[in-house]
C-alpha cells in the first residue's frame, strides 16, 4: 500500500494539525497548477513560493511572516487564474490558522 506525503507514520511525535492542513492545501494547489496547462508569466514564481510554503511546513514551526510572504507571492502570481481560486483560498485559510502576521525577527 502506498502512502501520500501527508499519511506518513510518525512515531512518538505529535503532528500539528495546522501543519498537516497547510501541507494538504499546498499539495492540492500544486496539483491543480500542474494540471492547468495554460502558460502564464508568473507560473515559476508561484511554483517556487508553493515549494517554500511546503518546506516551511515540513520544518514543523514555520514563522508566520514567512508563510504570509510566500502566500502573497502565490496570490500575486495566480490572482488572475480563476480556476485555481478555490485551491488558493484553501492555502490562504491554512496560513491564517498560524495566527496574525508579526514583524520579522531580527538576527
Amino acid at each position: 500500500m502506498s502512502r501520500s506525503v501527508e499519511q506518513r507514520r510518525v512515531t512518538g511525535e505529535a503532528v500539528d494539525p495546522r501543519v498537516t492542513g497547510l501541507r494538504s492545501a499546498v499539495s492540492r494547489l500544486r496539483r491543480e497548477l500542474a494540471g492547468h496547462r495554460v502558460e502564464f508569466a508568473d507560473r515559476e514564481i508561484a511554483e517556487d513560493a508553493l515549494a517554500a510554503l511546503d518546506a516551511m511546513a515540513v520544518s514543523g514551526a514555520p514563522e508566520v511572516w514567512r508563510l504570509r510572504r510566500s502566500l502573497l507571492l502565490v496570490a500575486g502570481s495566480l490572482g488572475s487564474v480563476s480556476v485555481l481560486a478555490d485551491a488558493l483560498t484553501g492555502v490562504r485559510n491554512a496560513v491564517e490558522l498560524f495566527g496574525p502576521p508579526g514583524p520579522p525577527r531580527r538576527r
